[in-house]
């Protein structure tokens, strides 16, 4: 029993580790956009290709483009990011199957635990991008989402691509969730959902410049 606690302390110094090394790594970032979705997603395939081309023009636009690392949309966010002449940074996290980390990342962190990976993702984006996606992709929206409801992280854009996808289950939250009085219609403001590619961009663009006004207001209120 003994050695067991012991095993549990050490886990502690373990975690410590991936939070250093994800600070350390990520803190002189630009702007960055995480981009999450499915890793099933293949070259060739609709939303992996509009994933290029989105991570692509953000980069062109000077943005960091944040993915999980793996294959499917994480490969088409740092492929586009890359071809954009920008930081391509991947988040890359042991699992079982299906996440081998791609080849389009200049910046990869490797972590063992999700909890830690998610508070990167978090503190490090400015915006999200969501495509069509899994298991993952839902929880990595819904986690974006709740944090920015409950006001445990600043207000940022949250676009979903993909409207046949995405239709069905803001219907659902609407006409459920919403009607229960579960959640507030506010709290579906805060997602924005399209198909366009050059919007899914302006949006991000038009954050950061409030950003900037922002940040710019708070130095001359400290003069």
């Amino acid at each position: 029993m003994e050695d067991l606690k012991g095993s549990e302390s050490w886990r502690i110094f373990r975690i410590i580790s991936e939070f250093t090394e994800g600070i350390e790594t990520l803190n002189n970032l630009p702007f960055s956009i995480t981009i999450f979705g499915a890793a099933r997603e293949k070259p060739g395939d609709s939303y992996y290709e509009a994933t290029v081309e989105i991570a692509r023009k953000l980069s062109l636009e000077g943005f960091g483009i944040i993915s999980g690392g793996g294959p499917g949309i994480m490969e088409a966010a740092n492929k586009g990011a890359r071809e954009g002449g920008g930081r391509s940074i991947g988040l890359n996290i042991s699992l079982p199957e299906e996440q081998t980390p791609n080849s389009y990342q200049n910046i990869s962190i490797n972590f063992r635990y999700f909890f830690v990976r998610k508070v990167m993702f978090v503190k490090y984006s400015m915006g999200y991008i969501c495509m069509p996606g899994g298991f993952g992709t839902l929880d990595e929206f819904f986690e974006s989402l709740t944090l920015m409801q409950t006001q445990k992280a600043f207000p940022l854009p949250l676009v979903l691509f993909g409207s046949d996808f995405w239709h069905d289950l803001l219907e659902w939250v609407r006409n459920t969730v919403l009607d229960a009085g579960y959640i507030s219609e506010g709290d579906l403001r805060l997602v924005t959902v399209t198909d366009d590619i050059d919007e899914a961009v302006a949006i991000m663009c038009r954050h950061r410049t409030w950003k900037q006004h922002q940040v710019e207001i708070a130095a001359t209120d400290g003069l």
